[in-house]
Parts: structure tokens; C-alpha cells; sequence
């Protein structure tokens, strides 16, 4: 059941410097976000050079995702209980490594073991969100957090200007620059980063887990992401594939779309922290769950402006309903923020694992991809009745 009163959060005004350390965390997501969005960003050039179907295709650029999302909730509960400053340094040094060893890869099965470690820079997202949420007093958390949420321009900035950039330095030269720009930013953090005043948790990681796991809010909260995050993240590694299938674009141009979808969805997603700070997150989901049904349909239209329409329309709703999920995530778990967080990071990355495998399968073997799409139009509803009966009921 849901949580009856959560108990108020830890939080000690911090003495200075919170947007300060808002900021940090930020820029550490972006520079983690691009190297997890570095391998979607080739996957058209992998596919030529190891002659690729859809299907394997698709699962190169799910594989990182993947890592990604299932290292979330122990890094979440590390967050917890030990020091995000200290977690997140290792993580993006960590990242640098099969960063660096991608241009080495001179198989399809080499590539994919690689793919998976680059995957670990998604796990970085519970750390960032637990740190921002120590700095931010807990009317304030939905902006906080939604402005950290910015840091998913790095996917953006991979998948427009990598290609550029691949095109004039080489590709094995721009992965060994992403590296080196891990590792000093890696440095760079730990330098300038300190923990909040509010201390870590002192009870174990699995005792949080026990009393997370329990609570029906945090699978909900855990479904929403599911769709909001997964959404958009299957959206931005598989757009550029898809959309040189569908309408036959070049690599840049469907890099450029791509970006533009990536670019709104971020952009928006502090707007569903503020907005969610004002009007609450169960009521800002309310109107992105029911919007998400028809525009996902319009994706099933083999017709550009059609398609535009409905993924640029998915783009503003589900980074709304980013900003808006983790308003909520502090609010219902606040002594058990990174743990809370991590289960419902892991979940929302697994919803951009599973999209990319199911369009590349369903066009394949089908040649179509609207069934996707239809799927996507009907979760949302559901979802929708969901967020109705348990979270806006309460609030009522």
C-alpha cells in the first residue's frame, strides 16, 4: 500500500553553493548522457560496416541501455548509504575505459561487449538525482531536480554533432576525446563537488530496498517512468535508425531530427518539475498519460508531417512527465530518495531497452512497425486510470 505519511526528509539548509552543486550534478549527466548515447548515435554506421539486420541493429543500441538501467538501483542504494560525491566520481572515470576501447572493436560480438560497459554512464542518473536532492529543500525538489533533468541534452549533443564531428576528426579519435573528457571531468568533480549537510542513511542498503519494494507507489512511480523515461529514451537511440528506414534520410539529417526530439523533451522536463512544484506531479502525469495515447498513433502514419507531429508531441509530454515523476519520487521516499530513485531509474531505462528490440523485430518480420505504436498509444492509457485511482484519488 501507499506510503501513510512519510516521515519529513532529512534536509539541513545548506550553509551555500546549492545551485552551485545543482549545477555540477548537471553537467556530470550531461557528459555521462552523451557517452550513453554515443553508440545510437554510429548505430547507422555500425550497421554498414558489419552488415547489420534491423533486429541486431536494434539490440546494439538496446545493449548499453540495458547496463544502464539494471546499475541504477545499486548505485541508487550506494547513493544512500555511502557518498554521492564520491560514487559518482568513480562512475564517470569508470565510463572512460569501454568509452575509449569502442574504436577497437573489429567484430559485431566486440562491439556489443563494449556497448554493454558504455551502458554503466546510465546508471549515473539515481546518484546526481539523490545528491541534487540532499542541496534542495523539499518544496523546491520538482525544479531541482527537473533542471538536473537537463543534463539529457548530452544524448542530443552526441547524436547531432557526433557525426559532424566524426566526419572532419575520424571516429576513433572522437571516441578517445569523449574519454579523455570523462576522466578529467571525473577529476574535475571531485575537486569541486561536496556532499549536502544532510547525511547519508545509516540503516543498510537492504533495509531500504525491503521498505521500498513494499509500497505500491514506487512500482507505480516506477511504471510512469517506465513510459515517460523509457519513451524517451527509445525514441532517442532508435529515431535516427528509424528514420532513415522509413523516409530513407541521410545520417545527418536524421541525426538533426533526432536532436530536435531529444532537445524538447529535456527542455521540458524542468518545466514538469515547476509545474509539478505548483499544481502537484499526480495531476501534470494526468494530462501527459492521456496525451501520450493519440500522438503516439500519429507515429504509426508513414507520412512525414504526421510522424513529426506525433513525435514531437511525445518529446514535450514525456519530458513533462519526467519532471513531473520525480517530484514525486523525493516526496513519497524521502529517507530512502537514492534507493527510491534507482528502482525507478532502473525501470524507466528498461522502457527504453525493450521499445527498440520490438521495432526492429516487428519490421523484420512484419514490415511494419505501427503495432509498436499501438502498444505505446494503449499503456499510456492504462497507466493514466493508474495514476488516477492511486494518486490523485489520495490527493483528493
Amino acid at each position: 500500500m501507499l506510503a501513510t505519511k512519510p516521515q519529513a526528509a532529512a534536509w539541513v539548509p545548506p550553509t551555500a553553493g546549492s545551485g552551485l552543486h545543482v549545477a555540477l550534478a548537471t553537467i556530470s549527466f550531461f557528459v555521462t548522457f552523451a557517452a550513453w548515447g554515443s553508440i545510437a548515435a554510429f548505430a547507422p554506421h555500425f550497421r554498414e560496416v558489419h552488415g547489420l539486420s534491423a533486429t541486431a541493429t536494434s539490440f546494439l543500441v538496446a545493449v548499453p541501455v540495458l547496463l544502464g538501467s539494471l546499475a541504477r538501483l545499486p548505485m541508487g542504494m550506494l547513493a544512500d548509504r555511502f557518498s554521492g560525491r564520491w560514487v559518482m566520481a568513480i562512475l564517470t572515470f569508470a565510463v572512460a575505459v569501454p568509452v575509449a576501447l569502442v574504436p577497437r572493436a573489429t567484430s559485431y560480438r566486440e562491439l556489443l561487449a563494449v556497448a554493454f560497459f558504455v551502458g554503466l554512464a546510465g546508471s549515473t542518473f539515481p546518484v546526481g538525482a539523490t545528491y541534487v536532492s540532499r542541496w534542495t529543500p523539499p518544496e523546491k525538489q520538482g525544479s531541482a531536480l527537473g533542471m538536473y533533468g537537463v543534463g539529457n541534452v548530452g544524448q542530443s549533443a552526441i547524436v547531432f554533432l557526433g557525426p559532424l564531428l566524426a566526419a572532419s576528426l575520424g571516429l576513433t579519435t572522437l571516441y578517445h576525446a569523449l574519454a579523455a573528457i570523462l576522466a578529467i571531468w571525473a577529476v574535475i568533480w571531485l575537486l569541486t563537488a561536496r556532499d549536502a549537510p544532510a547525511k547519508a542513511a545509516t540503516t543498510s542498503g537492504w533495509s531500504a530496498l525491503r521498505r521500498v519494494l513494499v509500497q505500491k507507489a514506487a512500482w507505480a512511480l516506477s511504471l510512469f517512468y517506465f513510459l515517460t523515461f523509457g519513451g524517451f529514451v527509445a525514441f532517442g537511440i532508435y529515431l535516427p535508425t528509424l528514420l532513415r528506414d522509413t523516409f530513407s534520410l541521410s545520417l545527418a539529417d536524421a541525426g538533426f531530427r533526432t536532436a530536435g526530439f531529444v532537445l524538447l523533451a529535456t527542455l521540458l522536463r524542468p518545466v514538469g518539475g515547476i509545474l509539478s512544484d505548483r499544481i502537484g506531479g499526480a495531476r501534470v502525469l494526468s494530462f501527459v498519460l492521456v496525451g501520450v495515447a493519440p500522438c503516439a498513433m500519429l507515429l504509426a502514419w508513414p507520412s512525414m508531417v504526421p510522424f513529426t507531429i506525433g513525435a514531437l508531441s511525445c518529446a514535450a509530454l514525456m519530458g513533462l512527465g519526467n519532471g513531473a515523476v520525480f517530484k514525486l519520487v523525493p516526496q513519497v521516499f524521502p529517507e530512502d530518495t537514492g534507493t527510491a530513485t534507482g528502482l525507478v531509474g532502473a525501470m524507466g531505462g528498461l522502457g527504453g531497452f525493450f521499445p527498440p528490440l520490438l521495432l526492429g523485430v516487428f519490421r523484420d518480420f512484419f514490415g511494419e512497425t505501427w503495432p509498436a505504436f499501438a502498444l505505446l498509444s494503449a499503456s499510456a492509457l492504462a497507466l493514466a486510470l493508474l495514476n488516477r485511482r492511486l494518486f490523485l484519488a489520495r490527493r483528493a
